[in-house]
């Protein structure tokens, strides 16, 4: 049974509450002083809800929650090889609404909006208008799937797809569920993690009555991300039989050291998620700073391989334009090409 959890404000009230300002963030956190760091950006424009800004450490500008957030003046930096499609997804559109990368599954951009805005997001520059489904070519969409038969599994994504109505959620369920030949629905989605009450009631219920496997992939990248009250909503997502995965981003700064890394995969496993996937960065322009190269990343893997137990351990891949799988990192070499 799905137990009532109670919050002093829904996930709506909180999702329009979240901070929009620069200046209000810094204010908040006790560090108006290092304001010459960071700058407002015109497009992609800083986004975090209140409830995250909490998790976060006043007066420490290399918090590593804060950092995920803040446009730092290193954005407006142009980088060689960091580029606005670094996956070439506007590509992979074969009918609007749908990205058809992987043989057996399709991705779903069902919303542009989110609730937080990482400033590595890979899909910041994403052309949403030309690549969102609407209800009006859903069976567009459902005849795609059907002349694909490999086809079994639908990816929700985004922006992120918990930020949208539970009507309208429920709404692309119905459509997805009455495709007979797709077993598993995915949401990737990092609402529970900035919001946690957003995994209301409602939602779950219907999540459990779907016919179809459903899957939930959270984006955390850090410990400090899950507090006591993330914890009890992730937990009762898992109590609803709904499978809990966790991809996070290697990110300079934030969480590139083994301690970092070592406390997210626990903090991940006693909240009932399984470390899915550490993903190198994708070199989104403006994210540069974020990069770690990849020989770092793979001594630090070792480190991971010899302190925790294997299920406690990521897989680490990269992803590449033009290939139909997430890149393995060769630990004994060089990556696979």
């Amino acid at each position: 049974m799905i137990n009532h959890l109670i919050t002093q404000k829904n996930w709506q009230t909180q999702l329009s509450e979240a901070i929009s300002s620069v200046d209000a963030l810094l204010a908040e956190l006790s560090l108006s002083e290092h304001r010459a760091q960071f700058y407002t950006p015109q497009h992609f424009k800083l986004r975090v809800p209140r409830g995250f800004v909490a998790k976060m450490r006043a007066g420490d500008i290399n918090d590593p929650l804060l950092k995920q957030v803040l446009p730092d003046v290193q954005e407006q930096i142009a980088v060689t090889g960091y580029v606005s499609d670094p996956l070439s997804e506007n590509t992979q559109n074969p009918i609007k609404g749908l990205l058809h990368k992987y043989q057996s599954r399709v991705l779903m951009p069902i919303t542009g909006a989110c609730a937080i805005h990482c400033r590595y997001c890979f899909r910041q520059h994403f052309d949403y208008n030309a690549n969102m489904p609407t209800a009006q070519i859903s069976s567009e969409i459902v005849a795609y799937i059907e002349d694909n038969p490999e086809i079994n599994e639908v990816i929700l994504s985004g922006g992120d797809p918990l930020s949208i109505s539970n009507r309208r959620l429920f709404a692309w369920l119905e459509v997805l569920e009455g495709i007979e030949q797709l077993h598993t629905i995915r949401l990737h989605t990092r609402l529970p993690v900035v919001i946690p009450e957003r995994l209301d009631d409602d939602l779950l219920a219907r999540l459990q009555a779907s016919r179809c496997q459903i899957v939930m992939v959270i984006h955390c990248n850090h410990a400090n991300e899950i507090d006591a009250n993330t914890a009890r909503y992730l937990q009762r997502v898992r109590d609803a039989g709904i499978t809990l995965l966790n991809q996070a981003v290697l990110l300079a700064g934030v969480n590139d050291s083994l301690e970092a890394q070592i406390d997210l995969s626990k903090t991940l496993f006693d909240s009932g998620v399984m470390p899915y996937y550490l993903h190198l960065l994708d070199k989104v322009a403006g994210a540069a700073h974020f990069d770690s190269h990849e020989s770092d990343a793979i001594r630090l893997y070792w480190q991971m391989l010899a302190a925790l137990p294997g299920y406690l351990v990521p897989k680490l891949v990269k992803e590449l334009p033009n290939k139909p799988f997430k890149v393995p990192i060769d630990i004994y070499g060089s990556s696979a090409s």
